[in-house]
């Protein structure tokens, strides 16, 4: 394909497959492939990603369960244009094309084909930073991408479990201190929370955290031992290293 002025290609999942993003703005990290490893579906289910981006989290998750995916339905809702193009590029380069569908639109007002209550899982990274509580980045991209905006994420949470069948699941990543946000944002809504750490290194508190729940469920919150990502010396720990090279699967109810 032609080089495109101001988008790199690069590896993921040790190059088994490969994503356009932007050189500068928003970019994807490792936290959109471990959110991707921890999803597990049924056949015939539908899934969801809400604010999609540049696609990497639907494209991770086809690379590893595209043998099993006959049925299945995956939709993506993406705001930004430049973004949307490359979900839909890296959907087809991979050779997903046929397999994912990426929609225009606000997740507050989601297209007419992205139907509320229809879907078995919605899978999300919401915007990371609260509002005015940083400054946002002079690219476009990645300050829409990092930073509450129109949208602030009690009512991203919201919005995703409303697109969700009853007792369907909703799997978050997102920075550990503002887990209590999502928590109360679950509250009356969602139940059998996982929450799952991932520790930087097994010295340092988490930074991140991977949080599912279902839609009406009643079962309790469960605090599981998470991932350790780095070692000492800065290298990932051989469970990262599985996932982020290998594909492998993270199981976060165990």
């Amino acid at each position: 394909m032609t080089e495109l002025k101001g988008i790199s290609r690069d590896d993921f999942l040790g190059g088994a497959i490969r994503l356009y993003q932007p050189e500068e703005g928003y970019r994807i990290a490792t936290d959109t492939v471990f959110l991707a490893a921890s999803i597990t579906y049924e056949k015939n289910d539908r899934i969801l990603d809400m604010g999609s981006g540049t696609g990497g989290i639907l494209s991770c998750l086809l690379s590893r369960t595209v043998d099993g995916s006959a049925g299945n339905i995956f939709h993506g809702i993406e705001l930004q244009g430049q973004l949307l193009d490359l979900a839909r590029m890296n959907a087809a380069d991979n050779g997903f094309g046929d397999r994912i569908e990426y929609f225009a639109g606000d997740i507050a007002n989601p297209p007419h084909a992205c139907e509320p209550n229809s879907y078995h899982h919605v899978i999300s990274n919401p915007p990371y930073l609260k509002k005015n509580d940083a400054t946002a980045s002079p690219c476009e991209t990645k300050a829409v991408a990092h930073m509450d905006s129109h949208i602030e994420l009690k009512a991203w949470v919201h919005l995703c479990l409303r697109m969700l069948k009853p007792l369907g699941h909703l799997t978050l990543v997102q920075r550990a201190d503002r887990m209590d946000d999502i928590i109360a944002a679950l509250h009356g809504k969602a139940g059998d929370i996982i929450i799952f750490p991932l520790w930087s290194t097994m010295d340092k508190d988490a930074r991140r955290v991977i949080i599912q729940a279902r839609k009406g469920g009643k079962g309790i919150i469960a605090l599981k031992p998470g991932l350790i990502v780095h070692t000492s010396d800065g290298t990932f720990t051989p469970q990262a290293e599985a996932i982020l090279r290998h594909g492998a699967a993270l199981n976060i109810a165990k």
